[in-house]
């Protein structure tokens, strides 16, 4: 799903957590995770290095820092099960949010000021740290400035590199970063690198429209999924 994301069906990242989640603890799925997202970000922070937004940056990169270190409490702290809980209402939220946005576009709203960016740079934070599912919070506050698309790209790769390299520091406390992780990252990493391709193929032949819903809609059905197993 990652693989597929980078290559041209963008939203197809969030639902790498939550299917991973369906199968083993969502703590675990998500560090195995976090490798690979690491080495995809190198392809865009390369290509957009030279257009980004600094005051974006600078405005939701502490609410960010702040928010890994809530959702790290919160890993910490509660039962798998309510992580599980957690990781089905985020994939619930972030699939009917996007089918909203498909449908109705995305919310029309003036540009706040920085410090409501730190706020939606909190919110960014917890969501990325336990789902790896950043993007609305950070969409959100982000949109509505209007930036021109490769600065807003830039933008976008630059922030979320960032927000996976401060997450390191969080799945090692919380142990992840076993000798079984990370070789079944590594094991992963080649399909995500193929799987890229194949997005780069599919783009180009398939109804993105009709894929993107077709992809929100089984995000809210494991979300749904997950729960259920995460209350019962």
């Amino acid at each position: 799903m990652q693989g597929l994301a980078k290559g041209g069906f963008a939203g197809m990242g969030a639902l790498s957590m939550p299917l991973l989640a369906l199968a083993i603890d969502p703590v675990r799925a998500a560090a195995i995770l976090l490798p690979i997202l690491i080495v995809q970000d190198v392809v865009g922070v390369w290509a957009f290095r030279r257009t980004f937004d600094g005051r974006v940056l600078a405005w939701m990169l502490p609410g960010a820092v702040i928010g890994i270190a809530l959702g790290y409490g919160f890993a910490a702290l509660v039962s798998p099960s309510a992580v599980l809980a957690t990781v089905g209402l985020i994939s619930i939220l972030f699939g009917g949010w996007r089918l909203w946005t498909e449908r109705h576009g995305m919310p029309v709203a003036s540009r706040s000021p920085g410090w409501v960016g730190t706020l939606f740079g909190v919110a960014s934070g917890i969501t990325s740290q336990i789902a790896h599912a950043g993007q609305p919070p950070f969409q959100l506050w982000v949109l509505p400035r209007q930036l021109p698309r490769d600065v807003l790209v830039g933008t976008t790769a630059l922030y979320f590199c960032a927000v996976n390299w401060l997450k390191v520091p969080a799945y090692i406390g919380l142990g992840q970063f076993t000798r079984a992780n990370l070789l079944t990252s590594a094991a992963l990493l080649p399909v995500a690198i193929a799987t890229t391709f194949g997005g780069v193929w599919l783009v180009q032949r398939v109804s993105a429209k009709r894929f993107y819903t077709l992809i929100y809609v089984l995000m809210i059905v494991v979300g749904v999924k997950l729960v259920w197993d995460g209350v019962v």
